[in-house]
């Protein structure tokens, strides 16, 4: 990311305005989750079925999930069950390539990934789960070869900056954003295991060359890439740029923190398509794996109600387990204008990261 000398950034490609929007919200954000973790404590054992002791094994989880997201809701495993609980966080797609390196020397149990894409890649290394733990999510939530399952949706979204973007320009489609008025005003993260995963229901939606030329596109308008959501959440409401390619929740955790103020808000494209893919974040347990029993349990736990109102509390996402009710501020899902799609078709993340490398969008 270029440095502009009116706009400076830190050495994570941050002005100083979206750095201390970010830390603001981390801070806030972590005080809640304390809060919640120590009032939950006895519910969470309950949901667990079983007190905690100091013989309950381990259990080795590849995190996808940021640490801020999920953190809480391992502990409170950890806690309830008695399991010592080690977790590996990375990206979705570093984890995913460290799992098929290490193949069968791996010492994860638990993969718990940010898409389908990244579970699908190491869909080979992932064993059968029970029907009844699958049956827990609907249908479009499952891994077709059973062997992975959905924790929490995730809708793609436009965030727009609400001081700058005016009704009247506000995009019904994706396509519109290839328009040159938006040029220079655009946050993507391309890099992103949710962007990536986005690319890949436009291929199988679109086709190759509409999505390829979609890009190109844009490419055109001069994006500004980020690392990740957040910042462009962030940077969106800095008014840095003055829409960018996110998921949902993001959003709503900077307005639980900074309020009504906050100068940013969500756009549901109702036109549907890739813009409004609502993804799952989902788990898998390794073949071989040393803790299968924990593993499962572990599973078992993120699908109970306890977990799910976290995610729907908490994070903002959507549960998936009937009985949860979705954040007062979130649209329902079934009033989200989602892509119909086979999660299958979300796979194939090596021919979407050709098809950015290709077109210089990742290197």
């Amino acid at each position: 990311m270029t440095r502009d000398p009116d706009n400076p950034t830190n050495a994570s490609g941050q002005t100083p305005r979206t750095a201390r929007l970010i830390s603001a919200k981390r801070t806030g954000t972590l005080a809640a989750l304390g809060l919640i973790a120590a009032t939950m404590f006895s519910v969470v054992v309950a949901a667990c079925g079983e007190t905690a002791d100091s013989s309950s094994g381990s259990l080795v989880v590849y995190s996808g999930r940021s640490e801020s997201l999920v953190g809480p809701i391992i502990e409170q495993f950890a806690e309830a069950s008695g399991v010592d609980v080690s977790v590996k966080y990375g990206g979705t797609s570093e984890l995913a390539a460290t799992l098929m390196e290490e193949g069968d020397n791996s010492p994860a149990d638990v993969f718990f990934a940010q898409d389908p894409g990244g579970l699908g890649a190491v869909s080979d290394m992932l064993t059968a789960l029970p029907e009844d733990l699958m049956s827990i999510v609907p249908e479009w939530a499952q891994s077709p070869n059973r062997n992975w399952v959905g924790i929490s949706g995730r809708a793609r979204v436009v965030v727009y900056n609400n001081e700058n973007v005016t009704d009247a320009e506000l995009p019904s489609t994706l396509q519109d954003l290839t328009d040159p008025q938006w040029k220079g005003r655009i946050g993507w993260a391309p890099g992103n295991a949710s962007f990536q995963t986005m690319v890949s229901a436009m291929r199988a939606d679109w086709g190759e060359d509409a999505t390829r030329q979609y890009l190109s596109d844009i490419q055109a308008n001069e994006p500004k890439i980020y690392p990740k959501n957040t910042p462009i959440v962030a940077a969106t409401a800095a008014g840095e740029v003055d829409v960018g390619l996110v998921n949902h929740y993001y959003l709503h955790r900077f307005l639980q923190e900074e309020g009504e103020d906050f100068a940013a808000r969500n756009l549901f494209l109702k036109s549907g398509g890739p813009g409004s893919l609502v993804m799952v974040a989902g788990a898998g347990i390794i073949g071989g794996a040393e803790n299968q029993e924990n593993a499962e349990k572990f599973l078992r736990f993120l699908l109970s109600k306890v977990a799910q109102q976290y995610f729907a509390g908490q994070t903002f996402e959507y549960p998936l387990v009937d009985g949860v009710t979705t954040h007062r501020l979130i649209p329902p899902i079934d009033e989200v204008n989602g892509l119909d799609i086979d999660v299958a078709d979300l796979a194939d993340v090596a021919g979407t990261q050709a098809l950015l490398r290709d077109l210089g969008i990742i290197p």
